[in-house]
């Protein structure tokens, strides 16, 4: 068995007042992407992230470098090798309804709540005192240890390509941005825009002026909009009365004559695990498919309520594939637009480690032919899987198993973090078993005992893999 390292763990404990204030500090940073500025290539709250991460870097007397903006690092040791822990300090919106600001990094309960606590502020933090320890208790690792801190993992992943055409690469690394144990494979993701122009025609009394919905492909929506003009008001009133009970889905209807808004409210979910919320997009779609609209917006809306609906796992649109190592493919329809002359539609695909995406737009190809409806390649982030054998696997579960005396084994997931741009990487923490999943949800937090343990987690990993 690996020996804990005491004096570490102490040290670690000695530095929670100033562990918790850090993460504060950096919660209150709306590091959602905006607008490139001069210096700032995803906007000035992204930027205030990364130098405020820099600047408490700067304080702990680690050494740091601020890479254009696209990305940072901060470095303890000496050595040829190179051991990386990959951190991301970008968010995706904050949404709606939460309890306590989003943005305010307010303390209740043991938890600090705030857009990032989890994903990825509160572990980037935990990485930074790991480092700080590590140097604290005067330890000489036989490799250099670098904790990188990326910019638009919510989005791109430019920032962090961008620092890579600058920076070595790590020999080995993970990223605490998922769950515990060890990640040992991540499903591909796929991001896609379906779009339809449309062309004039009559109505049939039933008019889409327009939907709109959604904050990101890789979030489950929870508000989405419709605006309609409609001859008979009373009649979409007693459809709507007659569906909210039927179905239990939260849909209001807002009245100005004949012009009628229609709201769902569902509840947000990481887009790798859809099961976990509520598609407010869906929600809606499926009602507006109960007016039997005729015109293409109408067809439109029948083709997504046959081939989407609300399943998890893209099965009407041919995209019902699995394998054993990862699972099942999952498809989340994140955000959609739609007006009188067109419709726009971004979809996040989870496919299996054992596909590749030629496969999956093959499939979804050959259910759009004849609709007019057509596929527009964004984004595709290929598969990680490492053996579950690999010293990186075993000794990350080791160091693991020792804090918390859990034995089971390491896992796949449908989620995706910056450890497959390295060679040889895993994810691996900061949720533990059994621990409800926020990242991209409202009220997100990170226990303070948990966001602790994390840091003396990462903190005897990195020596293991830097020894």
């Amino acid at each position: 068995m690996i020996l804990m390292r005491e004096d570490l763990n102490q040290r670690i404990d000695q530095l929670k007042d100033d562990i918790v204030k850090s993460t504060q500090k950096l919660i209150q940073a709306k590091s959602v992407e905006m607008e490139a500025e001069e210096g700032m290539p995803f906007g000035p709250g992204v930027n205030e992230a990364l130098e405020t991460a820099l600047q408490i870097a700067g304080l702990l007397n680690l050494k740091t470098k601020n890479v254009d903006g696209y990305a940072a690092h901060v470095e303890v040791g000496e050595g040829e090798e190179l051991v990386g822990v990959l951190c991301h300090l970008d968010v995706v919106p904050e949404g709606k309804n939460w309890t306590y600001p989003p943005y305010g990094g307010e303390i209740h309960d043991g938890k600090i709540y705030g857009r990032g606590t989890i994903d990825n502020k509160g572990p980037a933090v935990a990485a930074l005192y790991a480092l700080k320890a590590i140097q604290d208790c005067g330890y000489q690792p036989q490799k250099r240890i670098r904790l990188i801190l990326g910019t638009d993992e919510e989005s791109g992943w430019q920032g962090l390509e961008y620092y890579f055409q600058h920076e070595e690469k790590p020999t080995v690394a993970f990223s605490p941005d998922a769950e515990y144990p060890v990640i040992f494979a991540e499903k591909g993701i796929m991001i896609f825009k379906l779009h339809q122009e449309f062309s004039p025609e009559k109505s049939d009394g039933i008019e889409i002026k327009s939907i709109k919905g959604g904050n990101a492909p890789n979030m489950v929506p929870d508000y989405c909009e419709a605006v309609i003009h409609s001859n008979d008001p009373e009649l979409i009133k007693v459809k709507l009365s007659e569906f909210t009970a039927e179905t239990g889905y939260q849909l209001e209807l807002l009245e100005d004559g004949a012009t009628i808004k229609i709201e769902s409210h569902g509840v947000s979910a990481h887009g790798s695990l859809p099961a976990d919320g509520k598609n407010a997009i869906s929600q809606l779609m499926l009602f507006l498919n109960r007016l039997e609209i005729k015109n293409q917006p109408g067809r439109l809306i029948k083709f997504y309520c046959d081939k989407i609906g609300m399943e998890y796992y893209g099965e009407s649109i041919g995209c019902a594939l699995s394998d054993e190592i990862s699972g099942q493919l999952i498809f989340n329809v994140g955000v959609i637009e739609v007006d009188q002359s067109k419709a726009e539609l971004l979809i996040n695909i989870r496919y299996p480690v054992t596909l590749d995406s030629k496969e999956v737009y093959q499939r979804i190809s050959q259910e759009l032919d004849q609709t007019g409806i057509k596929i527009e390649e964004k984004e595709d982030k290929k598969p990680l899987y490492v053996e579950k054998d690999n010293p990186l696997v075993t000794k990350l579960m080791q160091v693991y198993r020792e804090f918390t005396n859990d034995q089971r084994e390491a896992i796949a997931i449908g989620g995706g973090t910056y450890a497959r741009v390295i060679d040889k990487a895993v994810a691996f923490g900061p949720l533990f078993p059994g621990q409800p999943e926020l990242a991209h949800q409202k009220d997100e937090y990170i226990g303070i005992d948990d966001l602790i343990l994390n840091t003396k987690i990462i903190a005897n990993a990195i020596l293991e893999l830097a020894n």
